[in-house]
C-alpha cells in the first residue's frame, strides 16, 4: 500500500524558513512526478512546485525564488525548502505523487502558519 506522509509544518514568523518533507512507503518516489500543493482557507488547492522524474522543476510565480523542491533518493523523500515566508503562504501543504499511468497519491497535509 502506497502512503505519502508530510512533515515539517508549523508556526513561523514572516521572513522565516521551514522545510517540509514528504516520505513514501510502499513505493519509490523516483518513478513519480512529485508535486507540492497548498490550500488556504476559502481558496482552491494550488500547485506550487513540482519535480519531474528527470529532475526538472517548475514553480508557481507566487513562490518562485523563495521555495525549492528537491528529491532525496536515498531517503525516498521529497522536500520543499521554504524561505522568506509571508503571511499569504499560510495554508495546508500537500504532497502528491503521480505516474504516467495515471496513478496518483496524496499525503494527509501539514499546516504552515506564517504569523508574527
Amino acid at each position: 500500500q502506497v502512503q505519502l506522509v508530510e512533515s515539517g509544518g508549523g508556526l513561523v514568523q514572516p521572513g522565516g524558513s521551514l522545510r517540509l518533507s514528504c516520505a513514501a512507503s510502499g513505493t519509490t518516489l523516483s518513478i513519480y512526478v512529485m508535486v507540492w500543493y497548498r490550500q488556504a482557507p476559502g481558496k482552491q488547492r494550488e500547485l506550487i512546485a513540482e519535480v519531474t522524474t528527470g529532475g526538472s522543476t517548475n514553480y508557481a510565480d507566487s513562490v518562485k525564488g523563495r521555495f525549492t523542491i528537491s528529491r532525496d533518493g536515498a531517503k525516498n523523500t521529497v522536500a520543499l525548502q521554504m524561505n522568506s515566508l509571508k503571511p499569504e503562504d499560510t495554508a495546508v501543504y500537500y504532497c502528491n505523487g503521480r505516474r504516467v499511468t495515471g496513478a496518483t497519491y496524496w499525503g494527509q497535509g501539514t499546516q504552515v502558519t506564517v504569523s508574527s
